[in-house]
């Protein structure tokens, strides 16, 4: 039975200290500045990640037994939160971020939470400490910083973010892995209550203390809860994240065509291009339900691999053309139809020719 202590305490935490963190950021002047890549205006919060990060620490205190492994996730979300908090208050250098999530992520592989081993297609397994440790500081890093870059529109990481927990939640406790939808559930309580006053128009924002503290839980968890069960591959939580990870991957090819730096911000990712034909609310509603769509072929995955894969294929095959018809990463970059064109221009030359 699911003990619903777990989603209503965090819950109701969230929503009474959101409003209190709000008035605080008035008096430290904790607010989001206005620049060219923002779409608010006035004076809002971006220190509202305090209260995701306080409800979700009280409830695990009250009611979990932590573990080794269940400490080393929060030592390593602590960093993140508090690095993420400086970065709001002072601002810190993309560098000295990413160098503390490198931090974060030694501390998790210390308390025994990595990949132990790594399986790709064709039955190949990959059962090497060291890559094992490379490809964990590197998916930490990654998810961290996707959930990171999505932070863009009000509601919309915090909205990704809780389907993902409650899609992880449901798939470990069908593995009868409670610690995991424990945790879970408990992270997806504290975001939805923040929820109610981010959705937009938001009148506070999690800012980086929020989104680097979710990315890294989102990370581990996904890594504690696929590592040791009968589901032992990292296509379901790469499923579940398969929107923050093209939009990161994606940023990465443009930026890198473009000659910019890495972590120079720009308005080319996903949402950036929907809002600018659906709107603000509609993007957050058409991204919160890609996620769920993918979150869906997790669980169709779970039953039939071939037919999982298939409806994923085809998800990702849409999210392609997309990418390709709004330039996304550059004007010149769309091989699948150009691709296509050449199919075309060849079968009308056979058809004629005949």
């Amino acid at each position: 039975m699911l003990n619903w202590n777990i989603i209503i305490i965090p819950f109701l935490i969230s929503c009474v200290l959101t409003p209190a963190i709000k008035k605080y950021s008035i008096w430290a002047k904790a607010y989001a500045k206005e620049n060219n890549r923002t779409v608010h205006h006035g004076i809002i919060s971006r220190i509202g990640g305090i209260a995701i990060y306080c409800a979700f620490l009280i409830t695990v205190t009250i009611t979990m037994d932590p573990d080794q492994a269940l400490m080393g996730i929060i030592y390593g979300g602590s960093i993140m939160f508090f690095t993420g908090l400086v970065d709001d208050l002072i601002d810190i250098r993309p560098p000295v971020k990413l160098f503390f999530q490198l931090i974060a992520a030694i501390v998790l592989i210390i308390n025994g939470v990595s990949v132990d081993v790594i399986h790709l297609p064709f039955g190949i397994v990959i059962h090497n400490e060291i890559i094992s440790v490379l490809f964990t500081i590197i998916w930490v890093a990654g998810i961290t910083n996707s959930i990171n870059l999505i932070d863009g529109l009000d509601g919309l990481a915090g909205g990704m973010s809780v389907i993902m927990l409650v899609v992880i939640a449901s798939m470990a406790w069908m593995e009868r892995r409670l610690d995991v939808a424990m945790l879970s559930f408990i992270l997806a309580a504290s975001t939805s209550g923040f929820l109610i006053y981010n959705s937009h128009p938001a009148s506070i924002f999690m800012g980086d203390c929020g989104s680097l503290f979710l990315g890294f839980m989102i990370s581990a968890i996904s890594l504690l809860g696929f590592k040791g069960s009968t589901i032992v591959t990292l296509a379901l939580p790469m499923l579940l994240l398969m929107i923050p990870i093209i939009d990161t991957l994606s940023a990465i090819l443009r930026r890198t065509i473009k000659g910019m730096k890495f972590m120079q911000a720009d308005k080319s990712h996903i949402h950036h291009l929907l809002m600018a034909q659906f709107g603000h609310t509609k993007t957050v509603i058409i991204m919160c339900g890609l996620t769920a769509l993918f979150g869906m072929c997790a669980y169709v995955y779970l039953f039939n691999t071939k037919i999982g894969f298939a409806v994923m294929l085809l998800l990702l095959l849409g999210v392609e053309i997309f990418i390709e018809k709004s330039a996304m990463i550059s004007e010149h970059f769309h091989p699948l139809m150009s691709l296509y064109a050449k199919i075309r221009k060849k079968m009308k030359f056979s058809h004629e020719s005949s």
